[in-house]
């Protein structure tokens, strides 16, 4: 990415190049598949999400309904009661963006009106237009994340022919489509969608190949945190999976990305500042 690149949320700025941004996880969920139900409480969310804000997460991303392989889907109505109240409270606190993890426009929507700043759009396959419309009135930033199917049917059996070009080819069709709806690049962030409608070997070429999504100039985000394919590579447990996920994060900051999305802030900021450190002596 070349030097002096924005990323705009709303009140928010970044530019790059930068230390890489660590995305605080906040499930709001009875059954996401590490952390559910732990954080239902609201106040057990708020307190979870400005801890993780103490040990380095710069954006906290909320979410109400589990996208896991196979979870169920929830209602509109119930994923606004799990995370407006927790929004709302810390809307007022942080001074870090708040980004809404969620498919339902009407829930961004709520969300962006409480204070949040970004849109990870966890469903920016499907025809969007009415997020993407939101996300051009409101200036939010935008996650836009590649998937193949619904948390249903993503895992039943994705195939690709090449799986990197094809994500390449999806991030360029929705970054032409998101500027036509009047979203600015500077708003745009692009995410690989790891472990979403891919296999482990799919997953492994993506994080691979990092290099090959720096010609869109914007910021990369990857989601590795204790999900399924470090399991399956490794025959670990989700609580066993933390050294896997760090071993992708500290990788792919090597190969340009900036964000990463964790549920362990501290030890993810400690791997990968320790990779920015290598690195920069190597320059």
């Amino acid at each position: 990415m070349r030097p002096g690149v924005k990323l705009r949320c709303r009140q928010f700025e970044f530019t790059f190049p930068r230390p890489a941004l660590v995305m605080g996880i906040v499930n709001v969920t009875p059954d996401s598949f590490y952390d559910g139900g732990r954080f239902l409480d609201t106040r057990a969310a708020v307190a979870h999400a400005l801890q993780l804000v103490e040990e380095g997460a710069e954006i906290i991303d909320v979410g109400g309904e589990s996208t896991r392989p196979g979870a169920a889907p929830v209602t509109e109505s119930e994923e606004l009661r799990r995370v407006m109240p927790v929004i709302e409270q810390l809307a007022g606190r942080l001074k870090v963006p708040l980004s809404i993890d969620t498919a339902k426009p009407g829930v961004a929507q709520a969300a962006l009106a409480a204070g949040a700043s970004i849109i990870n759009d966890v469903a920016a396959y499907g025809e969007r237009e009415a997020m993407w419309r939101l996300a051009a009135e409101t200036r939010a930033g935008y996650v836009c994340m590649h998937a193949q199917g619904t948390p249903q049917t993503m895992q039943l059996n994705p195939a690709y022919t090449d799986v990197v070009r094809e994500v390449g080819e999806f991030f360029a069709e929705r970054v032409q489509r998101l500027r036509n709806c009047g979203v600015f690049g500077e708003q745009l962030i692009l995410d690989p969608g790891i472990g979403f409608g891919k296999t482990a070997g799919h997953n492994l070429q993506l994080l691979g190949a990092m290099r090959a999504f720096a010609k869109f100039e914007r910021p990369l985000l990857v989601g590795v945190s204790r999900k399924s394919f470090i399991g399956t590579l490794l025959g670990a447990e989700p609580a066993e999976r933390l050294p896997g996920a760090l071993a992708c994060a500290c990788l792919t900051v090597a190969d340009g990305v900036q964000l990463i999305r964790a549920h362990d802030v501290a030890e993810t900021v400690q791997a990968i500042r320790m990779t920015e450190a290598i690195l920069a002596k190597q320059n």
